[in-house]
């Protein structure tokens, strides 16, 4: 555990320290688990798309517990109702009153799996939650304490049984991802580890010793924001986040929140790597998985098979880094 005195050097080297450790048992998706930290010290939510058993529930749970936070999961179902989620006021016979039933929202990682199975009435459960770390419950407004971060995994459209993410949904995730499954290496790799016996997620996720708790990460994330990011880049975000809206594909493009978004995930990526200030490599890694999610295409361009990833990557090679 750290000292009572932080700095972004801690920070560096307990990042490193993380990666060893999820290194012992979770093979590839380093990005992933890059790109959660980014989310949890930027003070934000991850959308994760993927098919099932790319180990994105390993990786969060593993990681919650390396930064000392609780954790809970939600399984999402057509038949799941807000009060599964946010919890619900019981009536006790015995003391003739009302009794709170905290859901599984309160707590530092939350895990939403497969949350396009949900309708949309219960993801907008999720949206108060998300935007003011806060759940209303008949009408009491109970505040969740920090850190608080969503991490949502969905199943390709594709898949029966799935649900568009409401707009306004989406855009409370700051960060979004595809992964893939595993290539040629990694592949053998898990092969190889399941043969000499390393592969047993219980031993392993009960020998990890946490190296942060919430308090620090709280800080952290206090002196994330004090990165510098200079002027130019400022308005390199700026001219980005434009484009989207006046690009001839693009129906509706980013919000102010996206804006956001790369100012406080790119100062996040400079102090995981150890630096006190931004590069354009940082907001141009980023810029991606802050977009993807939020650009809504013309029909005629879905219809071309047009993408946003495709549009987002029009962007950034036409618009001047500094």
């Amino acid at each position: 555990m750290i000292e009572d005195t932080l700095n972004l050097a801690d920070l560096g080297e307990l990042y490193q320290a993380i990666l060893e450790s999820m290194g012992n048992f979770i093979v590839g998706n380093e990005r992933l688990i890059e790109l959660c930290m980014i989310g949890l010290l930027s003070r934000g939510h991850l959308l994760i798309e993927g098919t099932p058993g790319t180990g994105k529930t390993s990786i969060v749970k593993a990681l919650a517990r390396l930064a000392g936070c609780t954790f809970s999961r939600f399984q999402c179902g057509v038949d799941s109702q807000p009060a599964d989620i946010i919890g619900v006021r019981i009536f006790d016979p015995g003391s003739r009153d009302f009794t709170l039933k905290k859901g599984p929202i309160f707590t530092n990682f939350l895990l939403i799996d497969e949350i396009n199975r949900l309708p949309p009435k219960t993801q907008g459960a999720f949206i108060e939650a998300m935007s003011e770390r806060q759940a209303t419950i008949d009408g009491i407004t109970i505040p969740i304490e920090p850190p608080f971060t969503v991490i949502a995994t969905q199943n390709p459209f594709e898949f029966e049984g799935t649900f568009p993410l409401i707009e306004a949904q989406k855009d409370r995730f700051m960060f979004s991802m595809s992964i893939s499954q595993l290539d040629y290496d990694d592949e053998l790799e898990i092969i190889r580890r399941e043969n000499s016996g390393k592969l047993d997620w219980e031993p392993y996720f009960e020998n990890l010793d946490p190296v942060m708790n919430g308090q620090y990460i709280s800080r952290f994330a206090d002196e994330v924001q004090k990165i510098y990011i200079d002027d130019k880049l400022l308005s390199y975000i700026r001219d980005i986040i434009l484009a989207t809206r006046t690009h001839g594909d693009v129906r509706f493009g980013a919000s102010s929140r996206a804006s956001i978004a790369l100012v406080r995930g790119s100062k996040a990526i400079a102090a995981l790597q150890k630096r006190n200030y931004v590069i354009p490599d940082d907001i141009k890694w980023l810029a991606p998985k802050i977009l993807h999610h939020r650009i809504i295409l013309e029909k005629e361009a879905e219809l071309s098979e047009i993408t946003p990833s495709r549009v987002v990557s029009e962007i950034l090679d036409k618009v001047e880094v500094p």
